[in-house]
């Protein structure tokens, strides 16, 4: 498996106080909404079921998630709007980070975002600066089970994916953003639960630094995914086993 899906497997294990759940369930409900405006209903509009599922299996209120998807169609007007944006800039060690935010104050995110940078000794950059060095790709991940790897990749292969990664229990897919709904409908078919999908920004090149280096890039990075507004953050690390290791003991 990758070395951010690593990183989120860590990551989630680690988010069990209340306030952590509660960052959670901002996010998520924001990611809800987001999809929702694409209309349908979680049948047919494929990214809202998968924001939806995850939203369940948080443990997210119903009430919450009917509230979250009324806000996207418009029928709850309470909210301020929500916009997607996204900025780029260097984590230390020139690590290069796209940062994608959903967020009703862009001027309060922007400057969340480069406050928390500075600190840290990174820099936000201008538009275009650093996305050049990625792919938008669509990626699911979920738990191997009994399936074979034969099978996954057959599956993976014929609904239009490039890459399969497998380590222990867990399996990767990824493939181009117009094979989303296809690889997700497929895996749903072969009655397969997925723990994390979405679009993501794939770095063509990673680079990698020394495990102490790795751990100083990835407290950058999970300071900002602990922001409200921020939805994802893309980078372009090699996580290593060793750094992964301290990181898991922290």
């Amino acid at each position: 498996m990758s070395g951010h899906s690593k990183w989120k497997t860590i990551k989630r294990k680690k988010e069990v106080t209340d306030a952590k759940r509660g960052q959670a369930f901002t996010r998520l409900a924001r990611e809800i909404a987001i999809a929702a405006r694409e209309g349908g209903s979680p049948d047919t509009n494929f990214s809202l079921r998968m924001a939806v599922e995850k939203a369940k299996a948080e443990s997210m209120p119903a009430a919450n998630i009917d509230r979250a998807i009324k806000r996207g169609t418009g029928e709850d007007k309470e909210g301020a709007a929500l916009e997607q944006v996204t900025y780029e800039g260097f984590a230390p060690h020139g690590v290069a980070v796209v940062i994608e935010c959903v967020t009703d104050n862009r001027n309060r995110t922007v400057s969340d975002i480069r406050h928390l940078l500075t600190r840290y000794g990174g820099s936000l950059g201008e538009g275009g600066s650093v996305s050049w060095q990625f792919s938008r790709m669509a990626f699911f991940a979920f738990a191997t089970g009994s399936r074979s790897e034969d099978e996954i990749f057959e599956l993976a292969v014929n609904a239009g994916a490039d890459d399969v990664w497998y380590e222990n229990d867990h399996s990767e897919i990824s493939g181009p953003v117009e094979t989303f709904k296809r690889i997700g409908d497929a895996l749903r078919k072969a009655g397969i639960k997925v723990d994390d999908a979405g679009l993501r920004m794939q770095p063509n090149q990673e680079i990698e630094l020394g495990p102490e280096e790795s751990v100083q890039v990835m407290n950058v990075i999970e300071a900002l995914e602990e922001l409200d507004d921020v939805q994802n953050v893309s980078y372009n690390l090699k996580i290593s086993d060793a750094a992964l290791e301290k990181i898991a003991a922290a």
